[in-house]
C-alpha cells in the first residue's frame, strides 16, 4: 500500500498504478469526502474561540467584565462607531446561511450546513485574519416554505454584533431579494459569497485566460451552463467589466435564457434571471449545440458531473477555447476530458486540479478590505476590483494555461487585495475610515500574519494535533474498496 503523507501533496500518487484517469479523478472525491468525515469527528469541528486577551491576576476579571466593562458599554450606548473599537466587532464576520443549497448536496437542513460554514471561518481566520461564526438558522415559515424576509430579519437583528455578514448557501430565488434587502438596509458590508464571491474568482480567471489566449473580454463568445446566483451574478460583473451581453447565452434546466422565456418573466422572485433574458441571447438560440459552435468560453455551474458537460460540445467551441466547469463537489467534466475535447484552458473548482477557481481566493481579502475601512456596503465595483487585483497577482509572478490565478498558500495576495478593495471602498464612498494603501496592506498583512503563527504555534506546542496517519490510510483504503467494487 502506498504511503501518504499528512501535507496530502502526492494525492494524485497514492492510488494504484494501474487506476485509469476516471478512476483516480473518482478516487480523488470518495477519499477527501472520508477523510473529512474522519477528521471533523475527531477534532469536533474546525473551529474554537479563544481569548485575545491576559489576565495577570485576579483582578483582571474585573477589568474584562464587571465592574469595569461598564464603561464600555456606557461608551457604546453614546456613541454606537466606538464599538468598532472597543469590541472585537471590527474584525467579527458572522457567517449566515438558512442551508437550503450547500454547495453539491442541495436543503441539508439548517444545522446541515455546520460543516460549510465553519469551514468559511476557518479561511477567513487563517487566510485573511477575519475572526468568524456561523450561524445557520431556520427560515422556514408556517407554510413549511423558506421564507428570504425571516433571513433579512435575522440579519437586521444581529448585524450590531458584527462587522459584516457573510451570507452562503441559500437556494435561489430567495438569495437574490435576501442580499438585494440587506445590502440596502443593513449598516454593514452584506455579501453573498456564493454569487458575489464566485462571480469575483472566476473574472479573475476569466482575465488570465482570455489574455493567454489572445483574446478581449469585450469580443468573447462566453456560453454561461446554469442560471443560478453564481452563473447570473458571474454574467453581471463580466458584462460590468467590458463583456458585451450580444454574445453571451445561458441556459437554465428548461433551455435558454431569453427574451421569449414568458416563465421566468412572470414569476418576479426570479428578476435577476429575467434581466439575464432582456440583455443576453439577441439571437435567440435555443440549444446547447448551436451556442457552443464557435464559443471562446464555457463557464458553467451546475449539476455536479461528471457528464453534465458532453465531450462533444467542448469539441464545437472555437480554437484556444476557455471552459470552466466548477460544480462541487464533481466538475461537470473531468479537465482531461475537456483537454481532450480540445479546450486550451480547464479550469474548476477543485484545488486537487489545475486552475482552481475557488471563492475562497476572494472572500477572505475583499472582507478584510471592507473591514478595514469599517465599509458600508460592498460594492459590484469593489469586487470587480478585487478580481483584477487577483489577476494581476498572478500575472506579475507569471501565468500558463494550467496557472491562471494564484492559489491559497500565496499568502501575500489577500493583504495585497484587501488594500486594492479598501481604497475602492474610498472611492465609491462607502468607507467610514479612510485609509492610505499602504495602511491598509500593512493592517491586512497583519492580522493575517497573526492568524497564521497563531495556528503554527498551536501545533507546534501541542494543543493542535496532527491528523492522525492511521486517518489518512483508513480512507484510502475506503477508497479503493469503494472504487474497485
Amino acid at each position: 500500500m502506498k504511503n501518504i503523507n499528512v501535507k496530502l501533496d502526492n494525492l494524485g500518487e497514492i492510488f494504484p498504478d494501474n487506476w485509469t484517469q476516471e478512476q483516480v479523478s473518482k478516487g480523488k472525491t470518495t477519499f477527501l469526502k472520508r477523510l473529512s468525515e474522519l477528521t471533523h469527528k475527531h477534532y469536533g469541528g474546525k473551529i474554537q474561540v479563544v481569548p485575545k486577551v491576559p489576565v495577570p491576576g485576579f483582578n483582571w476579571f474585573n477589568v474584562w467584565y464587571t465592574p469595569g466593562v461598564s464603561k464600555v458599554s456606557t461608551n457604546i450606548r453614546d456613541s454606537n462607531n466606538t464599538s468598532f473599537d472597543l469590541s472585537n466587532r471590527g474584525n467579527l464576520v458572522a457567517v449566515v446561511s438558512d442551508s437550503t443549497r450547500v454547495l453539491g448536496d442541495g436543503d441539508c437542513t439548517p444545522p446541515g450546513g455546520l460543516g460549510v460554514m465553519e469551514g468559511k471561518a476557518f479561511l477567513m481566520k487563517y487566510l485573511g485574519g477575519i475572526d468568524a461564526v456561523a450561524l445557520c438558522i431556520d427560515s422556514k415559515g408556517k407554510d413549511g416554505k423558506n421564507d428570504p424576509e425571516k433571513i433579512i430579519d435575522f440579519v437586521k437583528m444581529c448585524q450590531h454584533s458584527f462587522g459584516a455578514v457573510n451570507l452562503e448557501d441559500i437556494s435561489q430565488p430567495n438569495c437574490f431579494r435576501v442580499l438585494d434587502a440587506l445590502r440596502e438596509e443593513c449598516d454593514i458590508p452584506v455579501w453573498h459569497d456564493d454569487a458575489q464571491g464566485t462571480a469575483c474568482v472566476t473574472l479573475a480567471g476569466l482575465i488570465n485566460a482570455l489574455k493567454l489566449a489572445g483574446k478581449q473580454l469585450g469580443d468573447a463568445k462566453i456560453v454561461f451552463y446554469g442560471a443560478g446566483a453564481s452563473n447570473t451574478t458571474i454574467a453581471r460583473l463580466i458584462i460590468a467589466d467590458g463583456g458585451n451581453p450580444a454574445n453571451m447565452v445561458m441556459f437554465d434546466s428548461k433551455s435558454s435564457l431569453n427574451s421569449s422565456r414568458n416563465d421566468i418573466k412572470a414569476d418576479a422572485r426570479f428578476y435577476r434571471k429575467w434581466e439575464i433574458c432582456e440583455s443576453t441571447n439577441p439571437n435567440n438560440i435555443q440549444t446547447i449545440e448551436e451556442a457552443m459552435k464557435g464559443a471562446d468560453v464555457l463557464i458553467s455551474l451546475s449539476k455536479p458531473g461528471p457528464d453534465t458537460i458532453k465531450k462533444e460540445w467542448v469539441s464545437l467551441m472555437a480554437s484556444k477555447s476557455i471552459v470552466f466547469v466548477c460544480a462541487n463537489p464533481v466538475p461537470e467534466i473531468y479537465p482531461y476530458a475537456a483537454k481532450e475535447a480540445g479546450a486550451f484552458i480547464v479550469a474548476t473548482g477543485r484545488g486537487d486540479f489545475p486552475n482552481q477557481v475557488n471563492n475562497s481566493l476572494g472572500f477572505p481579502g475583499i472582507l478584510k478590505g471592507a473591514l478595514i475601512v469599517r465599509a458600508q456596503k460592498i460594492t459590484d465595483a469593489m469586487a470587480i476590483t478585487a478580481a483584477h487585483s487577483l489577476a494581476n497577482y498572478a500575472e506579475k509572478r507569471g501565468i500558463t494555461p494550467d496557472n491562471i490565478t494564484p492559489t491559497m498558500d500565496e499568502a501575500d495576495v489577500f493583504p495585497i487585495e484587501a488594500a486594492d478593495v479598501a481604497m475602492q471602498a474610498i472611492k465609491d464612498g462607502v468607507a467610514r475610515k479612510p485609509v492610505t494603501w499602504d495602511e491598509a496592506y500593512r493592517m491586512a498583512k497583519q492580522d493575517i500574519d497573526y492568524s497564521r503563527s497563531l495556528t503554527k504555534s498551536l501545533c507546534s506546542n501541542g494543543f493542535i494535533s496532527e491528523p492522525p496517519q492511521k486517518m489518512l490510510q483508513e480512507a484510502l483504503d475506503f477508497t479503493i474498496k469503494e472504487i474497485m467494487g
